[in-house]
């Protein structure tokens, strides 16, 4: 911050004025020039600097949070003290198990990222049951210049839940869930019509929220589509999830928030009070307004049926690939652009394509007789394809999607579970998020892709790109992060949000992306391979670039994006970043709440311990 500080003199001139001379003049001193100050950057403090809270500042806090305040002693440590040990080796399998990184404020659902950063805990954490936990740690980050932290299910792929040298604010016990039938916010009683919803603790995660309203109440709410996700820090994000095809983002689900803000006060946001906070966290990205610590979230009808559908298809030739590809597009645009289909189509370089899709509201014949056109097409044509996995499609009720329980005793190929003795039984999620659990990112990209790409003058410029691209990389298009072909509602709802607008038309997400497992830079014997890592990252950034040519200036889901993203601003949040750094600035003036590339982040250096004299 640059102060300027103007001294001025007073000068009392007598009544009547006499003329000098201008060689008289020429002869007079030069008044001196203005004095500048220039105040130091504003600076958080670390453990090392002497501005750090003392022992008994730390004990106070403790008094103040009922004894809940921790000091941080990350698990990692076992590895440094002996790579090889038995305690290690069981923390490494235990690292493929979400639950066993969630219960944890050490630790992060994903390891690092490639020359970017890596999981790093906090020196104390305040374990926050109840808000006025977070209203104690808010006011003493503030008061003593500390980097503050928020962490719920600690899924960000950004890194933005964990910072050396900071406190945290770990809100994972807050996991309350209440459904009402008739839900009207505060301040708002003659204003809205009673609604069912529920309200959730910040800390809930996605598993337990579907189990509480879809399995036992035969309700849905919008959520994640991985289920360990954090409900909170989804909503701040967007949160698209399998159904949002139909339902929408989670964001606009929103009816009701509780978030407290830099000043340490406890704010209701919904439409009736404090509506622009409303606005700004829905969409506008999770610990750079705000603590959450309480939703509440309208739910829906829930169909008779969700389901499922698997199948991979591969080309026996270049050209054939590329007829593949512009069949499954059309096929796609004429067939599946509607509420009824979400998840993934993923094209792949050894000229195959992987259907893994879910839908709602379709008994198994209407799936069935959806797909049988393609399915045939594929057959009949046996000289360049083949399925190298056959079609697979399985309607179950929708009351039993997320049944752990049942989905055990009937698919137990679908789940894993939470591996720990006595571990809940509810604690189960999708197999196929398996992969992602402990990653260490190489790079990461995403592009929303418009509707007119699909129209038939644009499509082969599309198939083009894609055929391009995955001769660098892998891509998967996500057709339920996008909502062209929802239901007007749905549309109109989300466009009432913080997420970017380019949503509104788009008809997917792309997203190219690799990982390995748990890694960490430094520790031995558990490092990543640094220079395969940056190989396929460059690989990973080719294929990005192809299907940029098709789309220039994209858009990208702050959830799901490149750490290095260019223009994030726009890239994230488009034409609403200018509403948002307003709001930024009402609610948190001085910056207390910093995240990688969140709103408000360019006024800091990288780690956001620095004010910039000089913003970005």
């Amino acid at each position: 911050m640059q102060r300027r500080k103007l001294l001025k003199g007073a000068l009392i001139l007598p009544a009547c004025t006499v003329s000098v001379p201008s060689w008289l003049e020429a002869l007079a001193p030069m008044p001196a020039s203005p004095t500048v100050t220039t105040s130091p950057p504003f600076k958080r403090v670390r453990p090392s600097d002497p501005g750090w809270p003392s022992e008994a500042a730390w004990q106070k806090l403790n008094q103040e949070v009922n004894g809940q305040l921790v000091k941080i002693d990350s698990p990692i440590n076992a590895c440094k003290l002996s790579p090889q040990g038995e305690a290690c080796t069981e923390l490494f399998r235990d690292l493929k198990n979400p639950y066993f990184i969630g219960d944890s404020p050490a630790l992060t659902q994903t390891s690092g990222w490639l020359d970017a950063w890596a999981s790093q805990p906090s020196v104390f954490a305040v374990v926050a049951h109840h808000t006025a936990d977070v209203v104690a740690a808010v006011h003493f980050a503030r008061k003593n210049k500390l980097r503050l932290v928020v962490k719920g299910g600690g899924h960000s792929y950004q890194g933005t839940s964990n910072a050396a040298d900071s406190l945290m604010i770990w809100t994972r016990p807050m996991d309350s869930i209440q459904l009402h039938e008739d839900f009207v916010g505060q301040g708002c009683a003659g204003k809205q019509d009673p609604q069912q919803a529920v309200t959730v603790g910040a800390g809930s995660i996605w598993m337990h929220v579907y189990n509480a309203v879809s399995v036992k109440a035969g309700r849905y709410v919008q959520g994640g589509g991985c289920t360990t996700v954090g409900v909170a820090g989804l909503v701040q994000s967007g949160g698209f999830g399998s159904f949002s095809k139909n339902y929408g983002t989670a964001a606009s689900s929103l009816l009701e928030a509780e978030v407290v803000t830099a000043d340490g006060q406890a704010r209701i946001a919904n439409a009736c009070v404090n509506p622009d906070l409303l606005w700004a966290i829905k969409g506008g990205g999770g610990g750079s307004l705000g603590v959450i610590t309480r939703l509440t979230l309208k739910t829906h009808e829930l169909p008779a049926f969700f389901g499922g559908m698997s199948g991979t298809i591969k080309a026996k030739s270049d050209d054939a690939y590329r007829r593949l590809i512009d069949q499954m597009l059309s096929f796609y645009a004429d067939n599946l652009l509607n509420p009824h289909w979400g998840e993934q189509i993923k094209f792949f370089g050894n000229n195959s394509i992987e259907l893994s899709m879910v839908f709602q509201g379709l008994t198994q014949e209407e799936a069935v007789k959806t797909w049988q056109p393609f399915k045939e097409a594929i057959n009949n044509a046996s000289q360049d394809y083949q399925w190298t996995s056959p079609l697979f499609i399985l309607p179950i009720s929708a009351q039993h999607f997320w049944d752990s329980s049942f989905l055990k005793k009937n698919f137990p190929f679908v789940i894993s579970s939470d591996t720990r003795p006595n571990a809940p039984e509810g604690n189960t999620y999708w197999k196929g998020d398996g992969d992602q659990v402990g990653q260490f990112l190489y790079a990461y990209h995403s592009i929303w892709m418009p509707h007119s790409l699909l129209e038939k003058n644009n499509q082969q410029q599309l198939t083009d790109a894609i055929f391009a691209a995955t001769r660098h990389w892998g891509l998967s298009f996500h057709f339920n992060k996008g909502l062209a072909g929802a239901p007007s509602a749905a549309i109109d709802s989300a466009r009432n949000t913080a997420t970017n607008p380019a949503v509104l038309n788009a008809f997917a997400l792309a997203i190219i992306a690799g990982e390995g497992e748990s890694a960490f830079v430094g520790l031995q014997g558990h490092e990543p391979n640094l220079n395969e890592a940056r190989n396929y990252r460059d690989r990973i950034d080719q294929s990005t670039a192809e299907l940029l040519k098709v789309v220039p200036q994209a858009g990208s889901y702050v959830s799901e994006s490149d750490f290095f993203q260019k223009d994030w601003q726009h890239a994230f949040w488009g034409t609403n970043y200018e509403r948002l750094a307003k709001i930024k600035k009402k609610y948190d003036p001085e910056g207390l709440f910093f995240v990688h590339h969140g709103v408000g982040s360019e006024e800091w250096n990288d780690d956001g311990f620095t004010r910039l004299q000089n913003p970005k």
